[in-house]
């Protein structure tokens, strides 16, 4: 396997008498090529037809005919890469109640939740007995410290049906005619892989679900979307501006592939997006009409994606190990539970490895990576597989090692350092687990390739806030979880650049700035590797370039 960390530097870079014209010439002091070479360097990059085709001195860039851009002392850096988001969920939250909690939002408390719901059924003109979604709500950062339930509901509307989709996305909360419509009632079972929780003392479900147990209302509510071509150009804009030129739809369904292919034939998707549609659904049956790997306009399908467990700011990821302070009605022993059974993991990793087709696992909890490196262990893949273990929040030092033979990549959530730090110290993991969650050094120690992701829109695709969270683990108290697993900021901008290039098999077209490869780029106010790395979030983005088209200015 050709690792990422041995990438020919660009040892020199010359004027080319052939080159007479570009469409495009790009300047700045401050170039980072992400080649290897670990500053920035005064540089020229010239553009046609959508690929790089000079890099060079400003002197001799001057002889290139063509529109000439000079960004002066504004750092200039290949386009971001999303490692892990959901295009389609980050449009469809334009569409809904956004009930998330600060920074991203303003809820507080589960009065403040009633009041927002009552304000977005006004300002939407919601008739009765159109549901009202929201999206974002945060039982670790509400003052009550617990779900909404249905009575909370039922308190904003019994005319609309409603349905909350928690920040993890990984359990919501109805009101009583939400459940009424989905026929969930005292008699309605729990299902594989998901929980209804109920009342005290009581089978009566109180509106709170988990896992599978929600997909029935979150299908049921989503019927109502209204507007899914205008919210995915939405989408586009908003990844855009956080200097992203190749997003990712991490758990599609035919049916966002099928509205995303329609808004790419409308010219409403400017950026690329490579999609993994859910592996574990019966997508085997027709394997043979889906054409992997390869562009078809704007969209791509990377791979497939197997859901393996749930969320640890959800407490409902699947641990070796007791959760620190378990969840609603549950032991002390409790550890999550994996959404699959191993024997199924196993199989899908085997069926699909074998037929050449990508593999992005989503597995949170320690236990649920075993099931992984488990059924990429019996599968025996001979091929350059580069199966992605999502999320990897809880990988052990032994999990590394085996993962590192095995070369399963990890992306790791790294924002959850400052968004969930303190509450999985205080509440999920206990301090000693805690202080280990996303072990982007550990991974480095040991030459693995990594990526490190927003999951947006779980947490705003906020690349800066990225680089911050991955270089220094500080927690929204301010204290740092995890002195020892903190990389440098060149090492954070490998994971959203080259190593995210290589984990899509796309090494060769992204991730760094050389002649031939995609005009895909990003300008920021400032140099990332000439600040401390507590003073990135002074960062802002000034532009950004998609195949060589301006996609974002931050002055228009």
């Amino acid at each position: 396997m050709r690792y990422l960390f041995y990438l020919l530097l660009i040892s020199s870079c010359s004027y080319d008498q052939d080159i007479n014209e570009a469409d495009l010439i790009l300047s700045s002091n401050k170039v980072i090529l992400m080649t290897g070479i670990k500053k920035s360097q005064p540089l020229s990059i010239a553009v046609k037809n959508k690929k790089i085709i000079w890099i060079g001195s400003h002197k001799d860039a001057k002889h290139i005919q063509g529109r000439h851009i000079d960004f002066v002392d504004q750092a200039i850096l290949p386009g971001f890469i999303d490692a892990h988001g959901h295009t389609s969920y980050l449009a469809f939250a334009s569409q809904v109640a956004n009930i998330a909690s600060p920074p991203v939002g303003k809820i507080n408390n589960i009065k403040e939740l009633q009041v927002e719901l009552k304000k977005f059924i006004k300002d939407a003109n919601l008739q009765p007995g159109e549901w009202l979604m929201g999206l974002g709500y945060d039982d670790s950062l509400l003052a009550e410290q617990r779900h909404p339930t249905r009575d909370d509901l039922d308190e904003v509307s019994n005319e609309h049906p409603i349905y909350l989709i928690h920040v993890s996305a990984h359990l919501g909360a109805a009101n009583s005619l939400g459940l009424s419509l989905a026929n969930i009632n005292s008699k309605t079972q729990d299902p594989p892989g998901g929980k209804i929780r109920r009342y005290e003392n009581s089978v009566k479900p109180n509106g709170v679900f988990e896992e599978t147990a929600a997909y029935p209302l979150q299908q049921l509510a989503m019927s109502a979307y209204k507007d899914p071509i205008g919210s995915i150009k939405e989408a586009m804009e908003i990844y855009a501006r956080n200097g992203i030129t190749t997003a990712q739809d991490g758990a599609s369904s035919p049916e966002t592939i099928e509205l995303m292919q329609l808004a790419d034939a409308k010219g409403m998707i400017n950026l690329d997006i490579i999609s993994y549609p859910i592996g574990q659904n019966g997508l085997d049956k027709n394997l043979e009409a889906i054409n992997f790997g390869n562009y078809q306009g704007r969209l791509k399908i990377g791979g497939i994606k197997l859901i393996l467990d749930g969320s640890p700011q959800g407490k409902t990821a699947y641990l070796t190990e007791p959760y620190y302070k378990p969840p609603h009605s549950e032991s002390e022993s409790y550890k999550g539970y994996p959404l699959i059974p191993q024997e199924e993991v196993s199989r899908w990793v085997k069926q699909y490895a074998d037929l050449n087709v990508p593999i992005m696992a989503h597995a949170n909890g320690d236990a649920a990576a075993d099931m992984l490196i488990k059924a990429v262990k019996n599968a025996k893949i001979a091929s350059d597989h580069r199966t992605i273990m999502i999320h990897a929040q809880t990988v052990r030092e032994d999990q590394l090692d085996q993962m590192k033979e095995l070369r399963i990549i990890p992306s790791y959530f790294s924002t959850h350092t400052f968004y969930w730090g303190d509450w999985h110290r205080d509440s999920v993991f206990g301090q000693e687990r805690a202080m280990r969650i996303s072990p982007t050094k550990s991974t480095l120690d040991r030459s693995m390739p990594f990526t490190v992701h927003n999951d947006a829109p779980v947490v705003p695709p906020d690349m800066v806030r990225l680089l911050w969270s991955t270089t220094n683990r500080i927690t929204r108290s301010g204290k740092i979880l995890g002195e020892d697993q903190r990389i440098s900021t060149y090492e954070a901008l490998k994971a959203i650049t080259i190593n995210a290039a290589y984990q899509h098999f796309e090494e060769d077209i992204k991730g760094t700035i050389e002649v031939g490869k995609q005009a895909d780029l990003v300008v920021l106010s400032k140099d990332p590797l000439s600040i401390d790395t507590k003073n990135l979030l002074e960062i802002n983005v000034v532009a950004t370039f998609s195949r060589g088209v301006e996609v974002f200015n931050a002055k228009k």
